[in-house]
C-alpha cells in the first residue's frame, strides 16, 4: 500500500504539468458564442463556448446555444469571440450545419486567418472513469471572455434522458427525449454551468477531443445551476461530429 501511495505522489506533479501544457494549447481554440448589435449596450454579448476544427474557421457548439442566440432578438449579428492578448475580437459566422438530435452545430467564420483548431480524438475508446476536462466561459457575461478549466471523470456512459420517477415529472422536453433513439452521453462529475455549453471536452495529455459539453443536471429551479450546482455535467460523444449532420441548417 505505502508503495502504491509513492508511486502516485510521484506522478501526479507529472499529470498536473501535462494538464497545465495541454490547456495552454487549448486556449487558443476555445471561442465564445455570441452576437453583436451596435445599437445595444454593451455591443456585443455571448451565451455560450464553442471550438475551433478542421481548417481553422469551422467552429462546433451546441445547438441550443445557437436557439438561444437567435431568439435574442432582431437585427444581430451571430459571431465569434476570439480572446486576444488584450482585448476580445468579433468575427462573424453563419451556421453551417445544425443537428439538433444531437445538440450539436457548426458555424463557419465568414472572414479572417484561420485560427488554432483541435483535434477530435475516438469517443468510442473512452471508458467509465476516464480523466478529462472540459474549458470553457462558465457564467458567460459575469465571468467575461476568460477561460475556466475544469477537470472531471466519466462517472458513467449513460442515456441522454432519465427517465422521470413519476408521470408529475414528466415533461414535455423528457417525453420527447424518451419518445427517440437511446444514445449514450459521458456523465462527468465536473461542475459546468449555464455558458460552459458547447465546451470541448478533452484529453489531459493529448489535447483531443471527446465530446461537447451539452447540459447540466439541475436540482429545483433553473437558477439552482449557479447557486447550487449539482456536479453533474453531460457531454455528447465527439464521434457524432464525424457523421454528417441529422438536419441541415436552414
Amino acid at each position: 500500500m505505502k508503495i502504491l501511495l509513492l508511486i502516485l505522489s510521484l506522478l501526479s506533479p507529472v499529470a498536473a504539468e501535462e494538464l497545465t501544457r495541454t490547456i495552454d494549447a487549448v486556449k487558443p481554440s476555445v471561442v465564445g458564442i455570441g452576437t453583436l448589435q451596435q445599437a445595444r449596450g454593451p455591443a456585443i454579448a455571448f451565451v455560450g463556448t464553442g471550438f475551433v476544427i478542421g481548417d481553422g474557421l469551422t467552429v462546433v457548439t451546441a445547438a441550443h446555444v445557437i436557439n438561444d442566440l437567435v431568439n435574442s432578438g432582431q437585427g444581430t449579428t451571430l459571431g465569434v469571440l476570439v480572446r486576444t492578448a488584450d482585448s476580445a475580437q468579433f468575427r462573424a459566422a453563419a451556421v453551417i450545419a445544425m443537428d439538433k438530435e444531437h445538440d450539436l452545430a457548426r458555424l463557419r467564420i465568414s472572414k479572417g486567418s484561420a485560427l488554432p483548431a483541435l483535434r477530435l480524438g475516438d469517443s468510442n475508446k473512452v471508458r467509465e472513469g476516464k480523466a478529462l476536462a472540459f474549458t470553457g466561459f462558465p457564467l458567460g457575461m459575469v465571468l467575461g471572455l476568460n477561460h475556466v478549466t475544469h477537470r472531471c471523470i466519466v462517472s458513467a456512459i449513460t442515456p441522454l434522458a432519465t427517465p422521470a420517477v413519476n408521470a408529475k415529472q414528466l415533461d414535455g422536453k423528457t417525453a420527447r427525449q424518451l419518445s427517440k433513439p437511446a444514445y449514450p452521453v459521458f456523465q462527468l462529475d465536473g461542475t459546468a454551468y449555464p455558458g460552459s455549453s458547447g465546451s470541448p471536452l478533452f484529453d489531459p495529455e493529448t489535447g483531443e477531443v471527446v465530446g461537447i459539453v451539452n447540459m447540466v443536471f439541475v436540482k429545483g429551479v433553473k437558477e439552482s445551476a449557479i447557486s447550487a450546482p449539482s456536479g453533474i455535467t453531460y457531454a455528447v460523444p465527439a464521434n457524432y461530429l464525424k457523421l454528417p449532420p441529422s438536419q441541415d441548417a436552414r
